[in-house]
């Protein structure tokens, strides 16, 4: 395994760069639209009933500290901006994160995860950053395998799981992680290893 962190990534549309300060304060603004965080957010339960918590003069230090350790070679987290032939503005924006977190001691084995702006989503803008992200860590870092799940009900993740070629290996009911949102969910199980993604790359999307 290559711990090489967060380098920069470009595709047709997209660049996925290591987190700075300077777009921090956007992906705070997209993390709070509840369609956003209803499924990304974890944590911190004891606050969802209190909105002084969530507001960026209490949540930019969390995000400061982020950005302090964005460039160690074992984070791998990035930033997903729009290229500015892409936007309305013709500005460089940023729309989303995306991540291959630790799943375990394993540190070959990661967790993906990833929100887009809702303004964004529907335009294939998750897929492609996914596509690439995946790709550099099999490629690039060498991980041996990714371990990830989503919602059922969250059918946009799962679809891209599929995209992607995950095996599906499974579904559990487990109480919920995410911050504003209780109960129990049942979550769909998605496997991907690099002998598999090296030996299928030319039938992926």
């Amino acid at each position: 395994m290559n711990l090489i962190g967060s380098k920069m990534i470009e595709t047709e549309r997209l660049i996925l760069r290591s987190s700075k300060m300077e777009e921090q304060k956007r992906l705070w603004e997209i993390l709070m639209i509840p369609e956003v965080n209803k499924w990304y957010l974890v944590g911190a339960k004891k606050y969802a009933n209190d909105p002084s918590h969530w507001t960026w003069e209490v949540q930019e230090k969390f995000y400061k500290s982020k950005v302090d350790k964005a460039d160690n070679n074992d984070v791998f987290v990035w930033s997903v901006f729009l290229k500015p032939e892409y936007t309305n503005s013709g500005n460089e924006e940023v729309i989303g994160q995306i991540s291959a977190q630790e799943n375990g001691e394993d540190i070959t084995i990661r967790d993906v995860g990833w929100y887009i702006d809702p303004n964004y989503q529907g335009k294939g803008y998750a897929t492609e950053a996914s596509k690439a992200m995946i790709n550099y860590m099999f490629k690039k870092v060498e991980i041996n395998a990714i371990f990830s799940s989503a919602v059922k009900d969250n059918i946009a993740s799962c679809r891209i799981f599929d995209k992607l070629r995950f095996d599906k290996i499974g579904e559990v009911i487990e109480k919920s992680p995410y911050t504003f949102y209780d109960g129990l969910l049942t979550f769909s199980k998605y496997e991907l290893t690099r002998d598999d993604y090296l030996n299928n790359e030319n039938k992926r999307i």
